[in-house]
């Protein structure tokens, strides 16, 4: 390594090997962020009156109270990209049975929508939220475009691991 050349942050140096090693610092990086995101999400929803949730809990109770719509589960899935229904279906029955969710059976489907607690929740997650994290975020060096750019980079990102995730299950 040069001395002009800046240091490889990797987790697991056997991955970061030959060409291509950038992608072990990303996603090195990516399990660092996820990691701190979700103590983040844990520490909010406390702070905002919600106890101990799980970060799944907290992003289903999120999802669900999204535009006030009702939701199914494959719904509630699809938009977080969750694979594992029987994760979201635990969190969903905890949810409901903590009173922050109602559900109704529709047919075959239960659909669910936010209580007036859960998202009166929501509410107070969401003040949490900008008094710690967006007020110094704004003073921070990410500008909104900044944040908008990284948001399409990653989402881009999802795919392309998803697509790496069918090809390794067809070996």
């Amino acid at each position: 390594m040069e001395d002009s050349e800046e240091p490889r942050i990797v987790s697991s140096r056997h991955l970061a090997e030959g060409p291509g090693w950038e992608a072990s610092e990303f996603e090195y990086g990516l399990i660092i962020a996820y990691n701190a995101f979700s103590r983040w999400m844990v520490r909010c929803m406390a702070a905002a009156g919600g106890g101990e949730m799980s970060p799944l809990e907290i992003l289903v109770l999120h999802n669900v109270n999204h535009r006030a719509r009702d939701k199914r589960l494959t719904d509630i899935c699809f938009l977080l990209n969750i694979e594992d229904t029987h994760t979201v279906t635990y969190a969903l029955r905890k949810l409901v049975k903590l009173g922050l969710l109602a559900g109704e059976k529709r047919g075959k489907e239960v659909f669910y929508r936010t209580s007036e607690a859960g998202a009166a929740l929501c509410e107070a997650y969401r003040r949490v939220r900008q008094r710690c994290l967006l007020d110094g975020l704004g003073a921070g060096e990410l500008t909104g475009d900044e944040l908008r750019a990284l948001a399409r980079r990653l989402r881009t990102l999802s795919g392309i691991y998803d697509q790496a995730g069918r090809a390794a299950a067809s070996l």
